[in-house]
């Protein structure tokens, strides 16, 4: 089983009137999205800010060109895509589930949504109690199987920028309290704080993938009989770099950072999978490394 991630994307509006930027958002987006959409999985999955403010228009041009491709794409939440919009009609244009589980043979696949609704002072992560609850459920009855769960903000002290005000979910809800019930192995991919980061806490290990226009790459997840192989594939088209001074100049509610690729212990790893736990190998010892396209 082999699944394909994306991290914040923050496809945007750009203003018709501004020729260059037009040209430069298409070719930027479009060629990213062929990268990733072509990468043979059975799912890709993007950990929200998908858009960059949720307009009806962002949502229906960035769908547009995923769905000239063949797979099952999946779309968790993201702050940036929940800021104009209701969730409800937002999930109506998408046709994606809020939140969900899915039982596979070798894994249960959780996708969480971590964000708040049209709250633009807020951009920290946030769950109900009746998520909760679910996840909480899903945790006890998943066993031993192993778990990989989806969301746009990393869980309190995990990542790298989780320690920071709004960089997380919020720190008054105990995640730990939910995931400690977890038994054997699980794996927390996330995005929100733009910056490549792997760490591991009790049978937890936790993937954080920086912003695509920041870092022109995806991971590539494969579940194996004993493992869970996660690389990093660097896109390497010299078309994609070209098109950022235009779209930086323009672009609103979006900070590039020079600090978002982490070193390469924290882009891609395996964890083994042995008698229900997991021992985490890093990136240098793992037998695929890391991928280029």
């Amino acid at each position: 089983m082999k699944l394909a991630i994306l991290g914040d994307l923050h496809y945007h509006e750009a203003d018709e009137s501004t020729e260059a930027w037009v040209t430069a958002r298409d070719a930027f987006y479009k060629k990213m999205l062929h990268h990733f959409m072509s990468a043979e999985a059975d799912m890709h999955i993007s950990l929200g800010d998908l858009t960059n403010f949720g307009t009806e228009r962002e949502i229906n041009e960035v769908y547009d060109i995923i769905e000239q491709y063949d797979g099952s794409f999946f779309h968790v939440l993201g702050n940036h895509d929940t800021y104009s919009q209701t969730k409800r009609d937002l999930l109506t244009l998408t046709g994606q589930a809020r939140y969900q589980a899915l039982t596979m043979d070798k894994a249960i696949l959780v996708f969480l949504d971590t964000t708040r609704e049209m709250d633009l002072t807020n951009w920290g992560g946030w769950m109900d109690e009746e998520q909760l609850s679910w996840f909480e459920n899903v945790i006890v009855s998943s066993g031993t199987k192993p778990m990989l769960v989806f969301a746009h903000h990393p869980v309190h002290l995990t990542t790298t920028g989780s320690d920071r005000d709004k960089g997380s979910i919020d720190p008054s809800i105990d995640m730990w309290r939910i995931l400690s019930k977890k038994q054997g192995t699980a794996v927390y991919f996330n995005g929100h704080t733009h910056v490549d980061s792997i760490t591991k806490q009790n049978n937890w290990t936790f993937v954080q993938l920086s912003a695509c226009l920041d870092e022109h790459a995806f991971r590539m997840v494969e579940l194996g009989d004993d493992y869970i192989d996660i690389t990093a594939v660097d896109i390497e088209d010299a078309e994609l770099p070209k098109q950022l001074p235009e779209i930086h100049l323009h672009m609103k509610h979006f900070s590039p950072s020079v600090h978002a690729r982490g070193t390469e212990l924290e882009r891609g790893c395996r964890v083994m999978l042995t008698s229900q736990q997991a021992s985490f190998v890093s990136a240098d010892t793992a037998a695929p490394g890391q991928g280029h396209v």
